[in-house]
């Protein structure tokens, strides 16, 4: 398929989001409720490298986590006023649907059933991926047409489980599942030897691969058999909220774009003459008014964690993955934010 042709349809479609309906009463419950209670309750994974993890001190990091406090720094101020909630692959949803998080930022697939049926809503792609698979060097199988018969480790409640088993089935090959639902059990189960084979995203099993005993011993197989969006999900109905997460989403991207960072924020905002720029740090015009901000509320979310690309290069960098999806659209990538004026 032509990969001009692909990445045109693939930022029409992301970006075909429907106008807002005008805000009723009740829009802005969760904004209200988190600015009363001075904190954002963040959904994220237990413990994911690159994503969402805490490290030795405890503090979360990772894309995911960075994006919770970017959406901190413009709601509240202060980007260090989030709270992090571990969720699983099993009680992530339950856990938004019951107001327990304000929004899930924990790489999370973005479907058709879990945008319409759930009571919940996507407000854009923070990171493309695709299902691959890892298996031991020593295995001497190099791709996914040697996997059949293979047992495999997976994690249930997952898009993964489906992709797997309709990959198979297309295939014609079999498979023996080894379901495990927490993280880390299915990684000590692969490193074991239980399963001969870990699917997962792929930049989920460059994660794992770094807790390898050896990192050398394990090959990530060329094979991408899935779309995998990954992105921030919100209840559905709270359009104000909404609003504030995928223009925080896009006010990253667009920031990569013009090369405002963390370090040269500050300088342009008091130099830049050029218009773009001046929209983004808040000189020019009353963006932020218009989206329910302040003026200056991309340089808070620049400052607290930088803008895409240094979210990038600092979380899923280490991971040893290359941008490709993840590129900006002028680099033949499909990050592509609506211009911010």
């Amino acid at each position: 398929m032509n990969r001009t042709w692909l990445r045109s349809l693939v930022l029409a479609s992301a970006l075909a989001i429907p106008a807002l309906t005008p805000l009723t009463a009740s829009a802005g419950t969760t904004l209200d409720a988190i600015k009363q209670r001075g904190t954002l309750r963040c959904g994220v994974n237990t413990g994911l490298l690159g994503f969402s993890a805490p490290d030795a001190q405890g503090k979360w990091t990772g894309i995911d986590a960075d994006f919770c406090r970017a959406v901190a720094a413009v709601i509240l101020g202060d980007a260090n006023k989030v709270q992090y909630v571990p969720t699983n692959a099993q009680n992530r949803f339950t856990t938004l649907q019951s107001g327990e998080v304000d929004m899930l930022s924990r790489n999370t697939t973005w479907t058709s059933s879990r945008d319409a049926t759930m009571g919940s809503v996507f407000a854009g792609t923070l990171f493309y991926d695709g299902q691959g698979f890892m298996v031991k060097k020593a295995s001497k199988i190099t791709k996914a047409a040697q996997l059949n018969g293979a047992t495999i480790c997976v994690q249930p409640g997952t898009t993964t489980e489906q992709n797997l088993t309709d990959y198979f089935r297309v295939k014609k090959m079999s498979f023996k599942p080894v379901v495990i639902a927490e993280l880390n059990q299915v990684e000590q189960a692969f490193f074991s030897g239980r399963c001969d084979v870990y699917t997962t995203d792929r930049s989920g099993l460059a994660a794992t691969r770094l807790k390898a005993p050896n990192k050398d011993d394990y090959l990530i197989l060329p094979e991408a058999i899935s779309k995998e969006p990954l992105g921030p999900m919100i209840r559905r109905g709270d359009w104000e909220f909404f609003n504030t997460v995928r223009w925080t989403l896009f006010g990253l991207i667009e920031a990569e774009e013009y090369g405002v960072t963390s370090a040269n924020v500050d300088k342009l905002k008091t130099d830049s003459k050029d218009p773009p720029i001046q929209r983004i740090v808040g000189t020019s015009g009353d963006v932020g008014k218009g989206l329910g901000f302040d003026n200056d509320w991309l340089v808070r979310v620049i400052k607290s964690v930088g803008n895409y690309g240094e979210m990038y290069s600092r979380n899923i960098g280490p991971l040893g993955l290359d941008r490709d999806q993840n590129a900006l659209w002028k680099d033949d990538g499909l990050m592509y934010a609506p211009p911010i004026r």
